[in-house]
């Protein structure tokens, strides 16, 4: 899953080129602890990033990854966001992600 989920990264770090600024120290709470659906983060991304969106629904695997990580239980999606955010190469998606997963429960 983990494997998946890094190519989701948001979710939540899709393996497309986006535009966005790393944070130092990206709050993971948003995310581990979402109470949103599947459809409530894609429309947040989809508002926010329509680019990102776009690439991201065009990726099945990306997609499952999604699904996977708002099944699993909170301590399990805490495990897989640290690794996410501890790879260098996600840091340029990390606040897309944050930012989808800060609002989604407005969509």
């Amino acid at each position: 899953m983990k494997k998946l989920l890094l190519c989701t990264a948001v979710v939540g770090g899709l393996a497309v080129s986006f535009c966005g600024v790393a944070s130092a120290d990206p709050q993971l709470d948003p995310i581990v602890n979402t109470t949103c659906n599947y459809d409530q983060v894609i429309s947040a991304l989809s508002a926010q990033n329509p680019m990102a969106a776009s690439m991201f629904n065009a990726s099945p695997q990306q997609q499952d990854g999604l699904r996977q990580f708002l099944a699993a239980p909170p301590a399990e999606r805490q495990t897989t966001a640290e690794a996410i955010r501890s790879a260098p190469a996600n840091q340029p998606y990390l606040p897309i992600i944050q930012q989808a997963f800060s609002t989604c429960n407005s969509f």
